[in-house]
């Protein structure tokens, strides 16, 4: 149970630089050829080439995608390939513009999504959201856990809720491996600054000086990668106090281990 679950913060770690790294050295591209003939005679939202969806989900999404549009006036776009992929001529045939979408998912790959993203869309949903949004959903672990079809779905839940509420900076909601994460940085920063804060000469109970000096690396340790993206993702509160508790044990721990490993007196000596 234990190997599993640190297998996961591995694998949430490694997707997370894996998606970072793509994204800098080759943005990911949507298509990159011409071959409309794989594509349907009617238009429709939802092109389902590699059979992701149920014929249920898949008229469901078709709705709900539709409706979306009418509502907002932004275009989202789902196509799923394998090994048939129409390329450029999906632009034709959706008409994409600057307030389109477009999720493609393609289990060849490392991680099963990408995006093309008109200019408009990025006033609100900022490139790093898009990072982000890729390495939770698209991972391979995310998708084995969950399937192809949720890791698409709820991508699309998490676009919608945004662009009607005006906008994310970072995806909403904090998952396991992110929180624990924040929970060990939290950690991290209290010890830091509990071995900053001990006493230095007699009759000093805190180092105030010392913790200070040392504030910007335990304050970015605790406040920054602990805190920040805690309460930027999620309203729960229990994140937060399990991260401030963290942080204040460390702090405690490290700022009484003088007592602990000071040798104890032998009475007979």
């Amino acid at each position: 149970m234990e190997q599993g679950f640190w297998r996961r913060i591995l694998v949430f770690v490694t997707a997370l630089w894996v998606g970072v790294s793509v994204w800098v050295t080759h943005p990911p591209s949507a298509y990159a050829y011409e071959n409309p003939d794989v594509l349907p005679d009617v238009v429709t939202p939802v092109v389902d080439l590699a059979k992701t969806f149920t014929d249920i989900q898949e008229s469901k999404l078709v709705q709900e995608l539709n409706d979306f549009e009418n509502k907002t006036g932004w275009k989202l776009r789902v196509l799923t390939q394998y090994d048939r992929t129409p390329g450029r001529a999906v632009i034709n045939f959706w008409g994409l513009d600057d307030k389109s979408i477009l999720l493609v998912a393609d289990a060849r790959g490392g991680n099963i999504l990408s995006f093309s993203v008109g200019d408009a869309v990025y006033n609100l949903l900022p490139r790093t959201f898009w990072i982000e949004l890729q390495t939770r959903f698209g991972n391979l672990y995310y998708v084995r856990e969950h399937g192809e079809d949720q890791a698409v779905l709820e991508t699309i839940n998490t676009l919608e809720t945004c662009l009607l509420k005006g906008g994310c900076k970072v995806v909403p909601g904090l998952p396991d491996e992110q929180w624990i994460l924040t929970l060990i940085t939290s950690l991290i920063g209290g010890v830091v600054c509990g071995f900053a804060a001990q006493p230095r000469r007699e009759g000093q109970a805190i180092a105030w000086q010392w913790a200070l000096i040392f504030s910007p690396l335990w304050g970015i340790l605790f406040i920054a990668f602990g805190i920040g993206p805690v309460v930027s993702r999620t309203s729960e509160w229990l994140p937060l106090v399990r991260n401030i508790v963290a942080f204040a044990i460390g702090a405690l721990v490290a700022y009484l281990s003088p007592i602990f490993m000071r040798p104890s007196s032998n009475p007979e000596s």
